[in-house]
């Protein structure tokens, strides 16, 4: 069995509200085990002996079934999550900014998104990662960074989502 991290897209934050306690019943209803949920913002760790493909697949079926949603699940496994969080290319802890890493589960959006460090802000920092795209805003600036006025396109949906570095460091405990 492999532990994974399933983060669903766009819970919680723009109109999709679903009680965390239930998509844990769903997914476990579904066979996945040791399910658990963390923050009300998505973030789902469960135990599988499928791939994390497999995982994504049905954990996608399950919610839209359950839910009645367009839902997007990004999965990786921990040590994958682990190695991100890890390789964080700036000071993570900056008093006045946040600090987040966008997954990217789509190559060519990856090189798309990759490009962005070009027009980033002057207070705006940004870089690649494998798989992932690292960014620091200040406090109170993430929607209008170029990453956040980025990523809210309806292109991006199936293949991104973001966590705070804060938010992933509850889902690695």
């Amino acid at each position: 069995m492999t532990e994974y991290a399933a983060f669903l897209r766009g819970v919680n934050v723009g109109g999709v509200n679903l009680k965390m306690a239930e998509v844990a019943r769903a997914l476990t209803g579904a066979g996945f085990t040791h399910v658990r949920t963390i923050l009300a913002s998505g973030n789902v760790v469960l135990e599988s002996s499928g791939g994390a493909a497999a995982v994504r697949k049905k954990a996608e079926a399950t919610l839209r079934e359950r839910f009645g949603y367009d839902a997007w699940v990004l999965v990786y496994d921990l040590a994958t999550v682990r190695a991100v969080v890890d390789a964080y290319p700036f000071e993570p802890e900056v008093d006045g900014y946040q600090s987040y890493v966008t997954f990217v589960a789509d190559k060519a959006v990856l090189d798309e998104l990759a490009t962005l460090g070009e027009g980033a802000g002057p207070h705006e920092r940004i870089g690649v990662g494998a798989g992932v795209i690292y960014w620091q805003v200040p406090k109170g600036g993430t929607l209008d960074s170029t990453i956040g006025k980025t990523m809210g396109k309806p292109r991006y949906k199936s293949s991104t989502t973001t966590r705070n570095l804060r938010t992933l460091a509850k889902v690695l405990r």
